[in-house]
């Protein structure tokens, strides 16, 4: 399978930004992607309140758009994530989305990991408008097991964990990874999660500034189950595409078999600390 990841520049221009998309999605397809990641937030990108105006359902016109894509191209599409309005729901929901290459929506992820932090002289609190997920997801497209995530999930390798024991063999970070953040630990995180998991990973980031304080580190890349970068972005806005060798994956996970060398019975989680307890 050939895997591309997209980088984008996304602002809270929907209209652009879909228009973008589409044609980067077309491009790796044309490359002979049959597996398209989108970044994080790919259909508008900025504050609180041009996220709201940018809110859509599941069947609104962003990823109605995407599943003809899907559909018309023949490839399995990672729609990045958007901001979902849910009816009955307050705040919005950050949403990841697996469309099969029938166009048809294999799987639905909102993230679990709400990004509030201060890094870089800027605080971000996502929580203030968006909502946590509950649920983890492994869906399937084109015969592979496929775990979602998004962005600051990559921090948190209990989920990464979980969906390799629920068998996906790739794992999907679409991603506004800050540029302080990115430089430092991006690429870590990235390779981390594929080891310790034997699955490959597709980071599609966002890319440069947007208002009122983004500034992503792009550097997208494909990592295959031994760790290794098979593909990496060094500029703005474009993709970069990876063939995944799956029968390799199945021959590092029989030689040297860690996730089934695993004792689940053996494992306690600790008791909470202080530095453990949200407050």
């Amino acid at each position: 399978m050939r895997a591309a990841a997209v980088q984008l520049n996304a602002s809270a221009d929907t209209d652009r930004n879909l228009e973008l998309a589409e044609r980067l999605v077309r491009d790796a397809a044309a490359d002979g992607a049959a597996l398209v990641v989108l970044p994080e937030k790919w259909t508008a990108l900025g504050d609180a309140e041009a996220l709201e105006a940018a809110a859509q359902p599941l069947d609104g016109p962003a990823i109605s758009a995407a599943r003809s894509w899907a559909s018309e191209l023949g490839v399995t599409l990672v729609a990045g994530s958007f901001t979902e309005r849910r009816e009955g729901h307050d705040r919005l929901s950050n949403t990841s989305v697996l469309i099969d290459p029938e166009g048809e929506v294999a799987a639905i992820y909102r993230k679990l990991h709400m990004f509030d932090v201060d890094v870089g002289g800027v605080s971000y609190r996502e929580s203030d408008s968006e909502e946590p997920g509950e649920e983890i997801e492994v869906g399937e497209a084109a015969g592979i097991p496929i775990g979602l995530s998004v962005c600051y999930d990559l921090r948190f390798p209990e989920l990464y964990r979980i969906m390799a024991v629920r068998g996906a063999k790739l794992l999907t970070v679409p991603a506004a990874f800050t540029a302080p953040t990115g430089k430092a630990h991006w690429e870590p995180l990235l390779r981390a999660r594929a080891i310790e998991n034997q699955a490959f990973v597709v980071g599609a980031n966002q890319v440069g500034k947007a208002a009122p304080h983004y500034d992503s580190r792009g550097h997208s890349m494909i990592v295959d189950a031994w760790g290794e970068v098979l593909a990496e972005t060094t500029g703005g806005e474009g993709f970069v595409a990876a063939e995944l060798d799956f029968e390799a994956l199945e021959k590092i996970r029989a030689d040297l078999p860690s996730l089934a060398n695993r004792r689940p019975a053996a494992y306690r989680w600790p008791e909470l600390t202080p530095l453990a307890v949200v407050s």
